[in-house]
């Protein structure tokens, strides 16, 4: 008899998920016109800070690089890193730079954002004609203020839902 509620309650759970993301909208700075998803992954990693000198001579975390692993369906897939730029399993691998940018939902997270791919390299694969990233669903990753020495690193975990689209 357990079993039935259970049930139902996994698949309301389930609707009110569905029924959440349908009303979740991306931020038009993110949009990219004329382009179709051709793989989302998800990541879970670190944002890396270094503690340098910032221009009013204080010193500061600033950002100095991604590490995180790309999973599909639990499995990892492939790697996100400097560049930035992503790596897949099939030997595909490119690069991006930021051209939209949105706030994460909290003061914690990382923020959103659209990336022009530029350059492609490595080997053919699921990601040659990728043209955009979109960088969504950010979880932490933020660290900002002072810090006290120059040269300190420090990784902050994140999580987020990396889209690859291309051109229509």
């Amino acid at each position: 008899m357990r079993v039935i509620p259970t049930l139902s309650l996994l698949l309301l759970g389930a609707l009110t998920v569905q029924v959440y993301a349908a009303e979740t909208a991306l931020p038009d700075a993110l949009v990219a016109a004329g382009e179709k998803p051709v793989l989302t992954l998800h990541a879970e990693g670190a944002q890396v800070y270094e503690c340098k000198t910032d221009k009013d001579g204080k010193l500061a975390w600033t950002f100095r690089e991604p590490i995180a692993t790309l999973v599909a369906d639990g499995k990892t897939v492939g790697r996100h890193s400097a560049g930035p730029s992503w790596e897949h399993q099939d030997g595909s691998i490119i690069g991006g730079r930021v051209q939209g940018t949105a706030i994460g939902a909290t003061d914690n997270d990382i923020p959103w954002l659209k990336l022009e791919v530029v350059p492609h390299r490595g080997g053919k694969g699921v990601l040659s004609d990728v043209t955009t990233v979109q960088r969504i669903n950010t979880a932490g990753g933020k660290l900002e203020g002072a810090c006290e020495t120059a040269g300190q690193f420090r990784s902050v975990a994140y999580s987020a839902d990396y889209v690859f689209l291309r051109k229509e």
